[in-house]
Formats: C-alpha cells, sequence, structure tokens
C-alpha cells in the first residue's frame, strides 16, 4: 500500500551496470518535510540510487514512488541539482538565464519567460547571495557560486521535494551556509530535500534521516538512530578504522582540545 503521506517510498529496487548489481533489492520508505542525508563509500551507489528513483538511470527491478503516485506524475513537484562534474560549465549561458531554467517545467513547450519569471529568478538569486552575479556568464564562477546558482534554478521550480547529488562538495564555507540554511526553510515548508552527502562530520548536524548504503541498504531512519558505529562500520568496512579517527580529531578540535 502506498501512503500519500510519504516523500518517497522504494521497493525492490536493484540497478545493474552491465552484470555487476550497483543497488540491490532496496526498500524504504520516508515522510515528508525532512532533510534527507544520502551516505555512504565512494562506489556505494549513492549517486546511482538518487537516478534511479528520478527516472535517469533504468532499474533492473523495483518500483517507486513520490507523494503516493509514480513518479512520472510529479514531475513537476520535483526539482534535481546534479553533480557539478556532470555540468558542462562552458555552455554560453548566463547566472539569470541558468536560473530562470527552473520556470521550464511548468511553463511548458508553448509559452514564453516572461516578467514573472524573471522577478522570481532575482528573488531566488538574492536569497542565495548571487543577484549582483546575475549577468555573469557561469564558467566564470567558483565552485561555491556554482552551486548556489543551481540552487537558485531548483528554487524556482517551487517543489516540493528536492533531490541534490553532493551540492556540498567542494564549497566554501560560506556557500555551505547559505545552501543548509535555504534547506532548512524548505523543510520549514514541509518541503522535503535528499542529498547526496560526503562529510560525516556534518552528518548529525544537518540531517534528520539518513539512507546509509553500500550497494545494499544498510539502515535507514532518524539519523539518531541510523547512525552508528556499527552501521557505519558495516557501510564503510576497512575503512572504519580511519574514518573513526577522523571523526574523533574533528570533534576534538571542533570542542578546542586539539
Amino acid at each position: 500500500m502506498v501512503h500519500k503521506t510519504l516523500a518517497l517510498k522504494v521497493q525492490g529496487l536493484t540497478v545493474h551496470y552491465q552484470s555487476t548489481p550497483v543497488l540491490w533489492d532496496i526498500d524504504l520508505a520516508i515522510p515528508q518535510g525532512q532533510l534527507v542525508g544520502i551516505i555512504g563509500p565512494n562506489g556505494a551507489g549513492k549517486s546511482t540510487f538518487m537516478k534511479a528513483i528520478l527516472g535517469l538511470v533504468r532499474p533492473t527491478s523495483g518500483a517507486v514512488w513520490m507523494l503516493g503516485k509514480e513518479v512520472k506524475k510529479v514531475c513537476k513537484k520535483i526539482a534535481y541539482v546534479p553533480q557539478k562534474e556532470a555540468v558542462d560549465w562552458d555552455f554560453p549561458i548566463t547566472v539569470k538565464e541558468l536560473v530562470l531554467m527552473g520556470s521550464f517545467p511548468k511553463l511548458g513547450m508553448f509559452r514564453l519567460v516572461g516578467k514573472k519569471e524573471h522577478a522570481k529568478a532575482m528573488t531566488y538569486l538574492e536569497m542565495v547571495g548571487m543577484s549582483d552575479l546575475c549577468d555573469r556568464q557561469i564558467s566564470q564562477l567558483s565552485g561555491g557560486q556554482q552551486q548556489r546558482a543551481f540552487l537558485a534554478r531548483a528554487l524556482l521550480q517551487e517543489a516540493d521535494i528536492y533531490f541534490l547529488d553532493e551540492p556540498l562538495a567542494g564549497v566554501d564555507h560560506a556557500s555551505e551556509e547559505i545552501i543548509m540554511e535555504l534547506l532548512k526553510a524548505l523543510r520549514q515548508e514541509g518541503k522535503t530535500a535528499f542529498l547526496v552527502h560526503h562529510d560525516l562530520n556534518s552528518v548529525e548536524k544537518y540531517f534528520d534521516s539518513v539512507i546509509l548504503l553500500n550497494v545494499r541498504l544498510i539502515a535507514t531512519g532518524k539519523t539518531s538512530e541510523v547512525f552508528t558505529k556499527n552501521n557505519i562500520r558495516q557501510a564503510y568496512g576497512k575503512s572504519f578504522a580511519l574514518l573513526d579517527e577522523t571523526l574523533r580529531l574533528s570533534q576534538h578540535k571542533a570542542a578546542g582540545v586539539l
């Protein structure tokens, strides 16, 4: 049974690349109104998981629902921010033009971008601290500015569910703070955001829930219940000892011990 209160429900999701399984029999259910971290080691299938539930990668088997419906029926309620590496940053487009692309799903094929959309684009650029760079070519942006520009595009979609693939990778501290504060504001509005995330030090700080993956689902649920040493050890295997020491040192540094 599909529950309409769920932001995401996944049953039996399996993905193969050629004959190699990269995701295996994933089952989970995520309520609305949360910030959800998708966590796991390199090669765990985190980005593939996100692309599979969005229909960007064809699964071998399984089913996905969002907001109680098949994904294709709620496309206009979904916003996606890809990895920076997946974007052609040399494409000749300005920051504002990039953000305006967020209006295309709701405008459709036959309506042109108007004053309303231009005004909204500037509003969201202001929110991410980029309004003064609206006419700059995207090739001239820093890593943090690139991510903020794409977040503004996603915000313009005014979606109910946001998917962000490594939005904090390689960004400066100021950009990270801006991005997370905006996502927290979306949560306050009852919206849901899924983030592929690598920094284990900030998992407990940023996320209400966690999806912990390593090809199979290790655990999912409230961060306080899922982000435990035992689950992390299962996900990261031999790398766990080094990760545990890194976390310990980071915590001591934050506390002023080091």
